[in-house]
C-alpha cells in the first residue's frame, strides 16, 4: 500500500511540473501584475504578456485540482497550494478592475480568458469549501504534507479531532485560505451562504445527539408537571452544552475560518447562534401562556432565568452584530422573569386564603403554614441576586406609578430606622410575605380558648421565625436588624404576659401576704393555700405537659424563667408555714410537692406528653 502511495505521489509530481508553462517564473509573473494595475497605461498591451501565463498556470492548476478527491484537493504539497492561491488574487484584481483597462480586441480577448479561468476557480474554491464543511472526520488526510501549518502546535499532520466541531487544524487551515480568496474575489455571499448552511446543519446533527426536542405551547398544556419537570432539566443542560462547550467552540472556528474579515466572522457565528437561540427560546416562551404555577414551581423557573442570563451575558455575542440574538434572549428572560414574579405572589395568595378549618394545632405547636413559607423564603432566598435582578427589572417594565408605590412603601418601611437603606423591590415583596404571616398567625392564635396556650403558639411561630430569617444570611440581610431586633422584643412580651398569664395565680397562693389574722397564722387559710396550690400546680401540669415547644432554646428559657420565680418562692413559703400544721400525717396530707419535686416536674413541661405527671420522689 505504502508503495502504491508514493508511486501516486511520483505521477502527482510530474504532473504538476506539466501543469507550468514553459519559461514561467510565477514570482516574476505576480510581480509584473501587480506593476501593472498599479499603473494602468490606456492603450497598452503588454498586461497580456504576464496575464495570460497567470492564466494558464491558474487553469491547469484548475485541472489538477479537480482530478482529485473532495475535502483532499489541498493540503498535499503546500507550496503549490499557495502559489495557486496567489494566482487566483491577482485574477480577482484583474477581474475586479475590468473597467479600468484597455478596450481593444486583444485586451478584451485576454480579459474574457481571465474572467473563465477566475470563476472556475471560485466554483473550485466553493466545491472544496462545501466538501470540507460537509465531511469533516475526512479532513485527516494521510497524506498531509509535514510542512502543513498546526494550529495546535503538534509535529506531524494533524488529526482528526475527537470533539465539536471535529476539524483537523489542516482542514481549518485550508478553509480559511479559501474563505479568505472567495471574500476578496467578490464571492463572500456565496461563501458565506454554504458555510451558515452547512454549520447549522452540524449544529443540528449536535442537537439531536443532546436529544433535544422542539416543545411547543400544545405540548406544554397537555403535559404533567413531573413531565415538564424532566423537560426543563434537560433544557438547562442542552443550554449550558451550548454556552460551555457548542457556542465558544463554534465562534473559534468562525474566527478561525475567516481570521482576515473579522466582521463576516462575527455576522455569521451570531446568525448561527441567533438561529439556534430561537429554537431553544421556543421552549421557554412556550412556558408562560397561560397555565397556572404553585408556588413550589418557582425554582425552576428561577433555574431557567438563570440559563437565559448566562446566554445573554455570553462574551462571544457581545457586538453590534448580535442584536437579534439579544433581542430575542432578552424578551425570554422578561416573560420568565414575570412568570417568576407571578409565582412568587402566588405565596401571598395561599398566605392569605389560608384558613385550614377552625380547629387550632394541638399543643401550640409551629402551624404547618408558617414552616412552609418560611422554608420556601429560606430556599428561595438562596436565589437572592437573581430574585432581586427580577424584581427590579419587571418593576421598571410596569412604568413608573409602580415605581412611585415601591418608593413610598420603601420610605414607610424605613423612616423608622434612619440607618435602613432604601429597600429593593424584593425585598418590600419579603416585607409584605412577612407582614402576611404575621397578621395569618395572630388570627390563628384566636382560635385558643385558653390564653396562655394562644401565648404559647404565638411564642412558637414567634420564635421559629426568628431562627429561620437568622439562619439565612440573604432573609436577614434584607429584613434588617431592626426587625430582627423588633421580633425578639414581641418574644419577650408574650413570653412575660404567659408567665403572668398561667403562674400569678400559683404565686399568689404561696404569698405570706393574707396567711396571718390579727398578727396570727391562721391554720384553715394556710391549709387552704396549700390545698389551691396543690390544685393549682396539677392543673397547669395536667395541661401544660401536653403543650408543645419544639424549639430547645426556648423551651428551656420558659421553664427557666418558670423555675426562677416559683421554687423560691414556694421554698419561702414551705419553710416559713410547715410548722405550724398539727403533725406529720397532717403536713403530708396538704404538702404535696417538696421544691425537688417542682423543680423535676417543670423540667418537664412543654414536651407534649399526654400522659398524667405524678411526682418523683
Amino acid at each position: 500500500m505504502e508503495k502504491d502511495d508514493s508511486f501516486k505521489l511520483e505521477i502527482v509530481d510530474e504532473n504538476e511540473k506539466a501543469s507550468k508553462p514553459a519559461g514561467f517564473n510565477l514570482d516574476q509573473t505576480l510581480e509584473e501584475v501587480d506593476q501593472f494595475i498599479q499603473k494602468l497605461v490606456p492603450g497598452e498591451n503588454k498586461f497580456v504578456k504576464c496575464i495570460d501565463p497567470l492564466q494558464e498556470l491558474v487553469d491547469s492548476r484548475i485541472a489538477l485540482y479537480e482530478q482529485k478527491e473532495p475535502a483532499a484537493k489541498f493540503g498535499l504539497n503546500i507550496d503549490e497550494d499557495n502559489s495557486f492561491f496567489e494566482a487566483v488574487r491577482r485574477l480577482s484584481l484583474i477581474v475586479n478592475n475590468l473597467d479600468e483597462f484597455p478596450s481593444d480586441l486583444a485586451a478584451i480577448s485576454c480579459l474574457s480568458r481571465a474572467s473563465s479561468a477566475h470563476f472556475r476557480a471560485m466554483l473550485l474554491f466553493e466545491c472544496e469549501f462545501r466538501a470540507l464543511l460537509d465531511n469533516p472526520k475526512r479532513t485527516g488526510d494521510p497524506n498531509v504534507d509535514p510542512k502543513s501549518p498546526n494550529t495546535d502546535g503538534s509535529q506531524g499532520s494533524s488529526k482528526p479531532e475527537d470533539e465539536f466541531p471535529y476539524f483537523s487544524s489542516q482542514s481549518i487551515h485550508v478553509m480559511n485560505q479559501i474563505a479568505t480568496a472567495m471574500i476578496f474575489a467578490g464571492y463572500e455571499a456565496e461563501c458565506c451562504t454554504v458555510y451558515g448552511g452547512l454549520r447549522l446543519k452540524s449544529l443540528d446533527v449536535e442537537f439531536s445527539k443532546q436529544c433535544y426536542e422542539n416543545i411547543n405551547v400544545d405540548d406544554v398544556q397537555k403535559m404533567s408537571w413531573e413531565s415538564l419537570e424532566g423537560e426543563i432539566d434537560n433544557w438547562i443542560h442542552i443550554m449550558k452544552f451550548c454556552t460551555t462547550n457548542l457556542f465558544p467552540a463554534e465562534r473559534n472556528l468562525c474566527d478561525s475560518v475567516f481570521s482576515e474579515n473579522r466582521l463576516t466572522a462575527q455576522r455569521l457565528f451570531c446568525d448561527l447562534a441567533t438561529s439556534l437561540s430561537i429554537r431553544l427560546l421556543n421552549f421557554p416562551n412556550a412556558l408562560v401562556w397561560p397555565r397556572r404555577y404553585s408556588t413550589e414551581k418557582l425554582f425552576k423557573f428561577l433555574d431557567i432565568y438563570e440559563t437565559l442570563r448566562d446566554l445573554a451575558n455570553l462574551d462571544i455575542v457581545n457586538d453590534s452584530s448580535a442584536e437579534e440574538f439579544m433581542s430575542e434572549t432578552s424578551m425570554a428572560q422578561c416573560r420568565i422573569g414575570g412568570a417568576v414574579v407571578s409565582i412568587f405572589s402566588q405565596l401571598e395568595n395561599s398566605i392569605k386564603n389560608d384558613n385550614a378549618g377552625r380547629i387550632p394545632v394541638a399543643g401550640g405547636a409551629v402551624h404547618p403554614l408558617t414552616r412552609y413559607t418560611m422554608n420556601y423564603l429560606k430556599y428561595a432566598c438562596e436565589y437572592k441576586d437573581t430574585l432581586e435582578q427580577v424584581f427590579q427589572k419587571q418593576d421598571k417594565v410596569q412604568g413608573s406609578p409602580r415605581q412611585k408605590v415601591v418608593e413610598q412603601e420603601s420610605k414607610d418601611v424605613t423612616e423608622d430606622d434612619d440607618r435602613c437603606p432604601p429597600l429593593s423591590p424584593f425585598a418590600l415583596k419579603l416585607m409584605m410575605v412577612m407582614d402576611l404571616l404575621d397578621a395569618n398567625i395572630e388570627m390563628k392564635s384566636k382560635l385558643y380558648r385558653n390564653p396562655a396556650l394562644r401565648l404559647v403558639f404565638l411564642m412558637n411561630n414567634g420564635r421559629y421565625i426568628l431562627q429561620k430569617i437568622k439562619e439565612s444570611a440573604e432573609i436577614y440581610e434584607m429584613m434588617g436588624p431592626s426587625w430582627s431586633r423588633k421580633r425578639t422584643s414581641e418574644l419577650r412580651r408574650y413570653h412575660k404576659t404567659y408567665q403572668r398569664e398561667t403562674w400569678s395565680n400559683v404565686l399568689q397562693c404561696i404569698s405570706h401576704e393574707g396567711v396571718q389574722v390579727n398578727g396570727k397564722v391562721s391554720k384553715p387559710i394556710l391549709k387552704e393555700r396549700f390545698k389551691n396550690f396543690n390544685t393549682i400546680f396539677d392543673e397547669i401540669l395536667k395541661t401544660q405537659s401536653s403543650w408543645i415547644v419544639s424549639d430547645g432554646k426556648l423551651r428551656s428559657e420558659l421553664r427557666i424563667s418558670i423555675s426562677s420565680v416559683v421554687i423560691p418562692a414556694y421554698r419561702s413559703f414551705l419553710g416559713r408555714f410547715k410548722s405550724y400544721l398539727d403533725n406529720n400525717k397532717q403536713a403530708g396530707k396538704y404538702i404535696k410537692y417538696q421544691p425537688e419535686d417542682i423543680e423535676e416536674l417543670i423540667e418537664q413541661l412543654f414536651e407534649g406528653n399526654t400522659a398524667s405527671m405524678a411526682p418523683r420522689r
